[in-house]
């Protein structure tokens, strides 16, 4: 039996001690222990997946990329240009957070290449949020590979107790879940523990209860990649507030559940069918028909 499973978060943080000093720690050992191999040659596949992501947050960042309808596109961009250029209204952090999940999403938009994380429709949160961190902090790419670890520990208790579709569970479930997976990235890579860590993700999630899956056309364009953007920003607020010592009286496991129960009485027009919510809009269908109808 792997003696670094765990299915919940106050599992996962049972089994940080002296030795095994982070979530990310925990989930590499977990990872290797499962699939037979060193820690170097787990280590070594995330480091891959960082790069996909740099890849893509480059290409966002620097070319003039577009989705096939036109509707966006350059957004990611734009941001970076305005911070660059001291216009940021949310200070230099998170706007290069939030440029760089925009960007990201923007690149899986024009039907390029992602890392889903925890979902091809939230892949922008989680580089944006690691990405701004290394340049403002001038972080080395082991931390953010070792924050790759902790998101996915985050990642992995959801799954396993909940789902990551927002056909099943709304937004909440995608954007939602990336956001506490970022945030708890962020409180370990800049060096906070990991109970900090717990406490950020589930600060973060439960700011994005309720969050529905509304996707204009039933592209995974607007709101999602908007909402990228925005999410970022809403991780590092999380981890801030974590690493400040505020406490989030409900435990992330709780908040899991509380996931699962809103998300079930979400009518199916607010999971991924495109129907409901900004999909049902006038002036989201007119823009959806005429774009539909030029291509």
């Amino acid at each position: 039996m792997n003696p670094y499973k765990f299915n919940s978060m106050s599992e996962l943080l049972s089994l940080v001690n002296e030795e095994v000093k982070t979530i990310a720690d925990v989930v590499m050992r977990f990872q290797a222990e499962e699939e037979g191999k060193s820690e170097k040659e787990i280590y070594d596949v995330m480091a891959k997946r960082l790069q996909i992501m740099r890849e893509a947050a480059d290409k966002g960042i620097n070319e003039d990329i577009c989705s096939p309808t036109g509707l966006v596109g350059g957004g990611g961009k734009r941001l970076e240009e305005r911070r660059l250029a001291g216009l940021s209204v949310s200070g230099t952090t998170s706007a290069r957070a939030s440029a760089i999940a925009m960007a990201v999403a923007e690149v899986n938009a024009a039907m390029g290449r992602v890392v889903a994380a925890p979902t091809a429709g939230s892949c922008g949160i989680l580089p944006g949020v690691l990405f701004a961190l290394e340049a403002e902090k001038n972080l080395e790419e082991e931390k953010l590979v070792k924050g790759l670890f902790t998101a996915a520990g985050i990642g992995m208790i959801t799954a396993r107790q909940a789902n990551l579709s927002g056909a099943a569970l709304g937004c909440q479930a995608e954007c939602g879940v990336a956001t506490a997976m970022a945030a708890a990235a962020a409180v370990e890579i800049i060096g906070g523990e990991a109970k900090q860590a717990a406490v950020a993700s589930g600060i973060a999630l439960q700011g994005l209860l309720g969050l529905v899956c509304d996707p204009v056309g039933g592209l995974v364009e607007i709101p999602c990649v908007n909402r990228n953007a925005i999410c970022a920003a809403h991780a590092l607020a999380a981890a801030d507030i974590a690493l400040a010592g505020i406490c989030c009286y409900i435990p992330f496991d709780e908040i899991i559940t509380a996931m699962v129960e809103v998300g079930r009485v979400m009518p199916p027009s607010l999971r991924e069918t495109g129907i409901g919510g900004l999909a049902g809009c006038p002036s989201a269908k007119k823009l959806i028909k005429d774009k539909l109808e030029n291509l």
